[in-house]
């Protein structure tokens, strides 16, 4: 939407419906625009856009402890109404622009981990308690209060390494990085490309994607990243229809037979919320309540500072603008994705995709929810952006959050150690919690170690000890005699 200047009125004419969404939303006051926040909507819905065929097929690919697996019809109308309400009602509520979907690693746990050990119902109601549980959380302050503890460098830091993970993600999703087959073979773990080389039509797309990218936003294009997703999705849909592709991954650049697909919500409110103790045991169900609960928790912090600091939105203290209503939102978004059978919903980091193009307000996720709302019944048009037309978009925003690498005063080892942990281990163990929990660790064992165990807050002790634990589980269960 251009922002041509317009024509003065008489003083008593009634101003445009739009000055009363810019009051809302504080658009103008965060120096955006309507058109930069639309923008930035429909760039973040792009670059997540996955979530829809990627849930269906963790979740749907898995069977329960009787042999039950969950329709994939259900399970995408369930995965795109979740991210649609609850990242309209973070839009409206948290005014961040911050998208929630099914969490990617959380639904793997559900899936393998929780599901095989009592039936699909049951699982789901574990989600339910683990929402509930992060709700209580927030209500009685101490998540608020936890991410408050975080010394400034940490959050730094947590952004930094969420820029390296962001842009890794990239890589491997439009398959330019991959994991060896046959790694026993080898002391390197991943390889370019395929099979060492960079080969075939999408990957081209991919390469092609990020120096278009990069290009536009050196040049300082407004539209830089969604431009970039829209002309090389175009680009790959003709290359598919003129050359023999093969394989483009989770998502084909093809035109649907049928646009239009009608939604089954035959999941939605099928949970039961204490089953699971029944059929499992206490304490296996505590534990896996715990990991759900740990992992949640502080990938949200991550991403929700991450994307924070890089929209410019935190204080001079580093702290989130209403962050109360932010997590309670996003430990509501937990219980709704389970109570639909989507699993843990939770705030997305590709996110940061939207901010990278000039979203900066709620208003943004108001275009992408809609167009999850839109992707309940056209799901087939929606899901023909291939990955490697919208991987660039990670890897630019990872650069982009890259940046904040400069405000870390690296000559004090008791804060380089601990951030180069947290910017190091999120992208090599692929897990934001991961990354947290070893720079907590580091932060408070050298200050201890350098007779400063005093100037750690008392929570990122608590914290510290938590992750112990979650680091530990496999020895505390065996202790415990549990799995």
């Amino acid at each position: 939407m251009s922002q041509t200047p317009q024509a003065a009125g008489p003083p008593d004419a009634p101003p445009p419906a739009a000055h009363g969404l810019d009051r809302f939303f504080r658009i103008s006051a965060r120096g955006s625009t309507v058109g930069r926040e639309i923008r930035g909507g429909f760039a973040t819905f792009f670059t997540m856009a996955y979530i829809l065929v990627l849930n269906p097929i963790i979740l749907g690919s898995a069977k329960d402890k009787f042999g039950h697996q969950l329709d994939a019809v259900q399970l995408t109308t369930a995965t795109a109404l979740v991210a649609a309400v609850m990242t309209i009602v973070m839009g409206v509520g948290g005014n961040l622009p911050l998208a929630l979907a099914a969490g990617l690693g959380l639904n793997a746990v559900v899936a393998f981990q929780i599901a095989p050990l009592m039936s699909w119902d049951d699982a789901m109601g574990l989600v339910v308690l683990e929402g509930l549980l992060i709700c209580v959380l927030v209500v009685t302050g101490l998540r608020e209060a936890v991410m408050h503890a975080i010394p400034q460098p940490l959050k730094q830091a947590i952004s930094v390494g969420i820029g390296l993970f962001i842009a890794f993600i990239g890589f491997v999703d439009a398959g330019f990085v991959s994991r060896i087959p046959d790694a026993a073979n080898t002391t390197v773990p991943v390889q370019l490309g395929g099979s060492g080389t960079l080969t075939g039509w999408p990957m081209l797309v991919f390469c092609l994607g990020v120096l278009l990218t990069v290009g536009l936003l050196a040049r300082g294009v407004k539209g830089a990243i969604l431009i970039s997703i829209v002309a090389m999705t175009a680009a790959a849909i003709v290359i598919d229809a003129v050359a023999e592709v093969g394989t483009w991954g989770l998502t084909t650049p093809r035109w649907p037979e049928e646009v239009v697909g009608a939604p089954d919500f035959g999941l939605i409110g099928d949970f039961s919320l204490f089953g699971a103790f029944g059929r499992t045991g206490v304490i296996t169900v505590v534990l896996l309540v715990f990991t759900l609960v740990l992992s949640d928790f502080f990938d949200t912090m991550g991403t929700v500072v991450g994307v924070s600091a890089e929209a410019g939105l935190l204080d001079e203290d580093g702290r989130v603008p209403d962050l109360g209503r932010v997590l309670l939102i996003d430990g509501a978004a937990a219980v709704a994705g389970g109570a639909a059978s989507a699993s843990s919903a939770t705030s997305y980091i590709e996110s940061a995709a939207g901010v990278g193009e000039g979203a900066r307000t709620g208003f943004a996720n108001l275009v992408t929810g809609g167009l999850f709302g839109l992707a309940l019944f056209l799901t087939p048009l929606l899901t023909i952006v291939p990955l490697q037309a919208a991987a660039p978009a990670l890897v630019a925003v990872g650069f982009l959050m890259m940046t904040q690498v400069k405000h870390i005063d690296w000559d004090r080892y008791e804060i380089a150690v601990p951030a180069f942990l947290t910017i190091a281990v999120m992208p090599f163990t692929y897990s934001i919690t991961n990354g947290i929990g070893a720079g907590f660790l580091a932060y408070v064992v050298i200050k201890t170690v350098l007779g400063k165990a005093r100037e750690v807050h008392g929570l990122l002790w608590g914290t510290s000890a938590l992750f112990l634990v979650y680091f530990a589980v496999d020895p505390v269960e065996q202790l415990l005699g549990v799995g």
